[in-house]
């Protein structure tokens, strides 16, 4: 190794014009030891590399280059780890474009080697904020997708924001009228429609037990926080109410296992799942459940597929009895690629609910449609939604008694959504949607109007 180093040295003091040479050493200035360490490195001798690469790093601890030297010269020597740590600093220290995306890149490549993927995942996701190209880009998302499938560890996180007139679901009315008939009685103001600003956070973390070439079993979780802040109208129109008291969490854990059905090309698959949980509203908790899903899919052709889902939840330990129930759903859905390249998406769900309480019992039946774009409109990917519902009550209580009449409320509710992923951010890509509708019951206490603007973040892959 030494007679390499100093035969490199040696040819260096021959080549080079900035060389002050004394009776003991050569002495080379930092641009020619680096091209040196380079020219060492390419030649299969990563060691000299990296002594010329450390001595750089004492007149110049900040050299984003020297420390990606450093960490080819590590990979080379079969140190993921050491590689991956000189990388890291090499991208702190680089400005940002090219330099930076390769340093990324070293360091994504370095910990999957180690077997960490989830910070090889991290480092892909830095590699996509200075991905040059649309190409680069692509490979970006390619790779991030065949790690999720190398890593038992999974994380979906969204998050929002969203001005709304309705943040509480609030009546549109405060008068108490049942089948056009006012019973009297008045709304309060907390119940009424309330405007402000709804902030929510959604975590789904989870861990692969167990993976043949055919099924998965996954313990999972899942924490849903949705956050009120009222609007200064709808703190006159409701002195006492605070933006806490509709405020909901939502958190399970849950245990599933995935199989394929059929042959290997059929693509028809299922699974099967069992989740306990707790549900919080206005600081206090609501109910416990425990829920066995099931799910069946199967492909039709190459581009279409169509869904059925059957989910029984068992509530108990309840604040109100109302949510003390049992709830059975089942959910059928098609979705569909057509010509020329926008998705077609049809949806009917089905809701049973039986509760100690009648106002906890009811049947329920919604049909929604969606059409997304298969083609940008300027930045933005365009999807609509339009969702249509029923809800009958046989027996509902209201201010104290129980009228000779059923409740039953329908609904109609639109959206859009535009999906800006030209402008994504480590891969997350902001989502801005628009919802609007309104709910009419014959109670009208249940009545209520929406109209809402969100923004999201949401990954892109």
């Amino acid at each position: 190794m030494r007679a390499i180093f100093a035969g490199l040295v040696l040819c260096a003091s021959m080549m080079l014009p900035a060389v002050a040479q004394t009776p003991d050493r050569v002495q080379l200035a930092p641009a020619e030891a680096r091209n040196l360490a380079i020219h060492a490195l390419e030649n299969g001798d990563p060691g000299t590399a990296i002594l010329l690469a450390k001595s750089l790093l004492r007149t110049d601890p900040k050299d984003p280059l020297v420390y990606y030297i450093l960490a080819k010269a590590n990979a080379r020597l079969g140190d993921p780890d050491l590689a991956r740590k000189a990388a890291a600093l090499s991208y702190r220290y680089a400005g940002s474009g090219p330099a930076r995306f390769e340093a990324a890149q070293m360091a994504s490549r370095m910990a999957f080697q180690a077997e960490r993927y989830s910070l090889s995942q991290l480092w892909l996701r830095r590699t996509a904020i200075h991905a040059p190209t649309e190409r680069d880009e692509e490979r970006v998302a390619r790779d991030y997708r065949m790690l999720r499938q190398v890593n038992p560890w999974s994380l979906r996180l969204q998050g929002g924001v969203r001005p709304s007139n309705n943040v509480n679901n609030g009546s549109d009315t405060s008068l108490n009228i049942i089948d056009g008939v006012p019973d009297g009685g008045t709304i309060n103001g907390a119940a009424l429609a309330l405007s402000g600003l709804i902030a929510s956070l959604d975590i789904a973390p989870s861990y692969r037990l167990h993976t043949t070439a055919r099924s998965a079993t996954s313990l999972g979780a899942r924490v849903y926080i949705e956050r009120v802040a009222l609007s200064s109208e709808a703190k006159d129109m409701a002195p006492q109410a605070t933006g806490s008291d509709f405020g909901s969490t939502y958190a399970e854990l849950s245990l599933s296992h995935a199989f394929a059905i059929g042959p290997d090309d059929s693509k028809h698959s299922g699974d099967i799942g069992l989740a306990f949980g707790e549900s919080w509203y206005g600081g206090e908790r609501s109910y416990r459940f425990a829920r066995l899903k099931g799910r069946r899919s199967w492909a039709l052709g190459k581009t279409s597929r169509v869904h059925l889902r059957a989910d029984l939840e068992q509530r108990f330990r309840a604040l109100y009895t109302t949510n003390d129930a049992r709830v059975l759903g089942v959910r059928a859905e098609f979705g569909t690629r057509l010509q020329n390249g926008d998705v077609l998406g049809l949806a009917l769900a089905l809701q049973n609910a039986r509760a100690d309480s009648p106002n906890g019992t009811y049947d329920s039946a919604s049909i929604r449609a969606s059409y997304t774009l298969g083609r940008a409109i300027g930045p933005a990917q365009l999807s609509i939604g339009l969702v249509l519902g029923h809800t009958r009550y046989d027996r509902f209580i209201a201010s104290l008694f129980i009228p000779p009449t059923q409740r039953n409320d329908t609904s109609a509710y639109g959206d859009l959504s535009l999906i800006f992923d030209r402008y994504d951010y480590a891969g997350f890509v902001p989502i801005l949607r628009l919802r609007t509708g309104r709910k009419s019951s014959n109670f009208s206490r249940f009545s209520s109007r929406e109209l809402s603007v969100s923004l999201d973040v949401g990954s892109k892959f």
